[in-house]
């Protein structure tokens, strides 16, 4: 029998949480593969495109679910192509603007 310790998801990193989605998933990713993973994640981006549309409607709890898709579904395309998400986002994004070099960022775009 295996026992699991539950992490506190609250507290979890990006890596714990991409190491649990390929704990949970991985085997299923692995068999639908890479483009048709990718699909699912574009379909969900869909999903919270057409929540955010409904304007004076918003629903909150409905768009923190797909929000949360939309994560879980970028980490099992990160472990298919066998890329730590954690890395690349802090690579990408080291805790200042990648622009003006500032934090906060001091960019006039909009």
């Amino acid at each position: 029998m295996a026992f699991h310790i539950k992490k506190n998801l609250n507290n979890m990193k990006v890596s714990e949480f991409q190491k649990l989605m390929k704990d949970l998933y991985f085997h299923q990713d692995t068999k639908r593969g890479i483009e048709k993973t990718f699909i699912w994640l574009v379909e969900e981006i869909g999903e919270l495109a057409n929540t955010l549309k409904k304007g004076s409607e918003l629903d909150s709890k409905q768009i923190s679910e797909e929000m949360a898709d939309i994560i879980a579904w970028m980490c099992s395309l990160a472990n298919l192509l066998e890329l730590d998400l954690e890395k690349a986002l802090f690579d990408k994004y080291p805790n200042k603007c990648i622009k003006c070099n500032s934090n906060p960022c001091c960019c006039s775009e909009l």
